[in-house]
């Protein structure tokens, strides 16, 4: 069974040497992490001690980054502490996000207006010669 942590639990490791996040209500100990973390240290400090679930998520970071985050699993955010509301659109390093389809007619429209406008301006200007 996981150990269970509160958010004062968390946020009582906020620095360099003793470093802390949750991401998605799991509790991290990534101390060992914060040379190699590809960003920067900073981007990490500034999560110390925090819920980091938004900022991990609106990077993108990639499945490999996710695996290496699951060596630094030390327990749970208790029920009280737990956050289920996030906002951030889930994206993956390296995807694209989805092109929302236009239902705009006017992306067809405008175009062949303008073809329909040349072609005339040219027929009109052939009949003249």
């Amino acid at each position: 069974m996981s150990k269970v942590y509160s958010t004062a639990d968390v946020n009582a490791h906020q620095t360099r040497g003793d470093l802390w996040v949750v991401i998605h209500n799991k509790v991290y100990d990534i101390t060992e992490f914060v040379l190699e973390h590809p960003g920067g240290e900073e981007v990490l400090l500034d999560e110390a001690g925090k819920d980091a679930t938004e900022s991990f998520e609106d990077i993108g970071h990639s499945d490999e980054a996710r695996e290496i985050l699951e060596k630094y699993h030390i327990g749970e955010l208790d029920a009280a502490s737990r956050v289920d509301n996030h906002k951030f659109d889930p994206i993956r390093a390296g995807e694209l996000p989805e092109e929302k389809p236009s239902g705009s007619a006017l992306r067809v429209i405008i175009p062949a207006l303008a073809v329909v406008g040349v072609l005339a301006y040219k027929f009109v200007l052939s009949n003249k010669n």
